[in-house]
């Protein structure tokens, strides 16, 4: 963890961010109300920093890491990556920008073509951005993401039904990496995974933020794993953020009534037998 350093500018800021979607209804799809996944969220993220989002399942925290990536539109709100509005951003200007922000889902089967090997699939993030790239350079890129990761460069010929969940979230990890971006937005990136297999992907995360100079948008519901790797987290609940602090004071002393109901569902080293992973 790091200790933001407040004269450095933010790699991303986020203000007032809300997203909305129209409920509607008749054949002629009229609008007849709105559903408000997220409401007004502001948080920073500063270079080599790590910011745990946490909540329970639909409070809305993978609608807030789709809107920061663009893949939804803002309602209303401000999202600046590198100093730039990608909020009110599009065409070729988005394209170059998203170079810099890359997004891990929480399933990694899904996440990758069942129908292209590893190599097309990391291939894919230089093709989408025009980057052109003689055989040998591209093969030789790809094998040194593929190592950085901790995935044997004999899987380039491979799909992905024949690796196991936690080598396919690496691959996962590798394409994000391909184009060197400035943050990493992750989306459960471990929930989908057994809990020793968690630790080591977790580890990996901090190995790269050390060696990259990365910056991560971290979500889970897990707040075991988010207090390991986060220095600040914010909280969800209903699409609404009920508390944001570091990760020590979230711990030792929570303010706002349903993160202490959160921390108190967390399972001792004893109830859990002594198998704590992380």
């Amino acid at each position: 963890m790091v200790v933001t350093n407040k004269e450095q500018k933010p790699v991303l800021k986020v203000e007032d961010v809300s997203k909305s979607f129209p409920i509607q209804k008749g054949i002629l799809r009229r609008e007849v109300a709105r559903l408000h996944a997220v409401r007004n969220i502001s948080f920073d993220v500063y270079p080599e920093e790590t910011i745990g989002i946490v909540g329970e399942s639909g409070c809305g925290k993978s609608t807030l890491a789709k809107t920061i990536v663009k893949l939804y539109n803002p309602t209303q709100g401000r999202i600046e990556l590198l100093g730039n509005d990608i909020a009110n951003t599009k065409g070729k200007k988005l394209r170059s920008l998203r170079k810099h922000i890359q997004m891990i889902f929480q399933d990694p089967l899904d996440s990758l073509n069942p129908r292209m090997t590893i190599f097309d699939i990391l291939s894919e993030p230089y093709k989408i951005h025009g980057i052109k790239l003689s055989y040998d350079e591209l093969k030789s890129n790809i094998s040194n993401i593929l190592k950085t990761v901790g995935v044997p460069v004999a899987a380039l010929s491979r799909y992905s039904h024949e690796f196991s969940g936690g080598q396919c979230q690496r691959i996962g990890i590798a394409r994000a990496l391909t184009l060197n971006p400035k943050l990493l937005i992750c989306d459960e990136p471990v929930s989908a995974l057994d809990v020793s297999v968690q630790s080591q992907v977790i580890n990996l995360f901090l190995k790269l933020q050390k060696e990259m100079g990365l910056s991560y948008v971290f979500i889970s519901h897990d707040l075991t794993v988010v207090r390991h790797i986060s220095d600040k987290v914010l909280v969800m609940y209903l699409g609404e953020m009920v508390e944001y602090t570091d990760a020590i004071s979230l711990y030792t002393t929570p303010l706002h009534p349903y993160t202490k109901a959160l921390l108190a569902t967390i399972p001792s080293i004893e109830k859990r037998g002594n198998t704590e992973h992380i």
